[in-house]
């Protein structure tokens, strides 16, 4: 699945506003414009992926069902 169906399928499926599958568009468009950047840009980048993905916290605790459920 390339960065387009994934945002394809996060509007299809109203998960817009769930800040994890926004982590995951944002590093497979990363992954695909790779081969543009230099290796420094691209680690500065991941980089700061990460660091948002960790500003999430663990705010899922106690409701994964809810949140991560089918």
């Amino acid at each position: 699945m390339d960065s387009q169906e994934l945002a394809q399928y996060l509007e299809t499926t109203d998960s817009i506003s769930k800040s994890w599958l926004l982590v995951q568009l944002r590093l497979k468009k990363l992954e695909e414009s790779r081969a543009d950047l230099s290796p420094e840009v691209y680690a500065q980048r991941l980089a700061d992926i990460h660091q948002d993905l960790m500003n999430l916290g663990e705010w899922w605790i106690g409701k994964e069902d809810e949140v991560f459920g089918a």
